[in-house]
């Protein structure tokens, strides 16, 4: 039988460092900590809406969805309250998807931008 290597004993440091030789030269500053987003908000990001029709009984809905995925599903619901809110119209957060209720993506768009998103679709 053939003798076994440890390849996860991380007691045995390498016997050649591979990146000895590399000169980096004078590396920038890193960012300040100013340009932190809020601790209560994540930083927004790219959003796309489509309409959709279909298994609702001829409602139309305009979905909302692709949120990055540091979104808390308490964020997204937060979101989607102050949408609701915001357009004027009813709907839910479906899985990571906020369902908004009616036709009017021009609105839903332009609170979405308001939010610092990056609106795709519709």
């Amino acid at each position: 039988m053939a003798k076994k290597i440890p390849v996860s004993d991380s007691a045995q440091p390498l016997a050649v460092n591979p990146f000895a030789a590399l000169d980096l030269g004078p590396l920038p500053a890193g960012p300040s900590g100013d340009a932190a987003p809020a601790a209560g908000r994540p930083a927004p990001g790219r959003v796309v809406l489509r309409r959709e029709k279909s298994q609702r009984g001829g409602k139309t809905v305009i979905v909302v969805g692709d949120f990055a995925p540091h979104f808390t599903p308490a964020a997204l619901e937060d979101l989607s309250r102050r949408a609701k809110q915001a357009c004027g119209c009813g709907g839910t957060l479906a899985g990571r998807e906020i369902e908004l209720q009616g036709d009017d993506p021009a609105r839903i768009r332009r609170f979405f931008e308001a939010e610092g998103f990056r609106v795709a679709g519709v």
